[in-house]
């Protein structure tokens, strides 16, 4: 048989595994007993009912305790958003991660959190598939859907026809509106450039890709909400720190702080996970106004001690290196937001009063 024969038979026996392995868990998460008719929420799509609390986190691997579930669910919000990182996948292959992600969706906890909440969310390096993985995964299609399952996104949704799982929802009426962006900042992503062990500044490559950005603008021109928030795998505005962050490259992060200031978009707000520490931090847009991220990166593990790291747009005290979620509770009689890293047995890390 020639080689040409040989290189197309393994193309195709390749793309059938994986479908072999996609409806095995599509069909494992439909038809196992511990599922909940979950709402699915759909990109683009306006829904109507006005929601007052969001709790949001990342850092989550699956075969570790789970204690924050309870008291996530203890403040009754009206949406989870993951920040990625949502299991630890770090693989090619499309049948572990699967099964992980089949061991998330029936987690005890998480099974409430579905039951009571919408969900909705976006990937990180290790869902995606491997540590700090970019445009370069051989496996982000397949990886795409499989995250896609987990989230219960309808089959008919766009981002199952996306190359990215970008995402953009929004809720509410009149003056009670938020958009939630979620960006996905590995499917197109440029390679990251290192000295030593420390990446350095990309000064060259995308991080969202042009198709990405083109979609992300047409969004913010649509958007007549009050509240708008923006979500990513990692972290917008830190500089300091020698790990992943747009500011590896920093003619992305110029252009997504010029397009959020050139938009006019109300009260817009970033939120960020992956540094397995919680945070608040607040930059400068360029037309003088303030824009606060709130970093939550922490469900399952952190940081096994504490330590000092810099950061130069810190806000509300240092950072935090125990368990947590974020919770934004939103006051639409005061025109407020509280802002909130929280952990278990009520305890209170960061709190950040923002007017809307």
């Amino acid at each position: 048989m020639a080689i040409w024969q040989l290189k197309n038979n393994y193309k195709q026996v390749k793309k059938l595994i994986f479908l072999i392995i996609l409806v095995s868990f599509s069909c494992r998460l439909s038809c196992n007993t511990k599922k909940m008719q979950n709402r699915q929420v759909a990109d683009g799509v306006q829904h109507s009912e006005t929601i007052s609390t969001i709790a949001f986190g990342s850092c989550n691997k699956h075969d570790l305790p789970q204690p924050l579930w309870k008291p996530i669910l203890g403040e009754d919000p009206d949406l989870w958003i993951w920040l990625g990182d949502n299991v630890y996948g770090d693989t090619h292959d499309m049948s572990l991660l699967a099964s992980k992600y089949e061991a998330q969706y029936n987690q005890e906890g998480y099974v409430n959190v579905r039951k009571d909440m919408d969900v909705i969310g976006i990937w990180d390096d290790h869902d995606y598939g491997i540590n700090d993985g970019g445009v370069h995964y051989a496996m982000k299609e397949e990886s795409q859907q499989l995250m896609l399952d987990f989230l219960d996104v309808p089959e008919e949704d766009e981002r199952r026809k996306r190359k990215g799982a970008y995402a953009a929802y929004n809720f509410g009426e009149g003056d009670q509106k938020v958009k939630i962006y979620l960006l996905d900042a590995r499917y197109h992503r440029d390679t990251l450039l290192k000295d030593g062990g420390n990446y350095i500044p990309n000064l060259e490559g995308t991080i969202l890709g042009e198709e990405q950005w083109a979609w992300l603008e047409e969004e913010f021109k649509q958007s007549d909400a009050r509240i708008n928030i923006i979500a990513s795998g990692i972290q917008f505005i830190a500089e300091d720190h020698p790990f992943e962050k747009w500011a590896n490259f920093p003619n992305e992060r110029e252009r997504l702080m010029q397009l959020i200031a050139d938009s006019g978009i109300a009260s817009p707000l970033l939120l960020s996970g992956d540094r397995h520490i919680g945070e608040m931090a607040k930059a400068k847009l360029p037309n003088e106004k303030e824009i606060v991220e709130v970093t939550s990166s922490g469900l399952t593990h952190t940081w096994k001690e504490w330590r000092p790291e810099e950061n130069r747009y810190r806000i509300v005290g240092d950072h935090v290196a125990e368990l947590h979620y974020g919770l934004i509770s939103i006051d639409w009689t005061k025109n407020r937001m509280e802002l909130a890293i929280k952990g278990e047995n009520n305890a209170q890390f960061l709190d950040l009063q923002v007017a809307f």
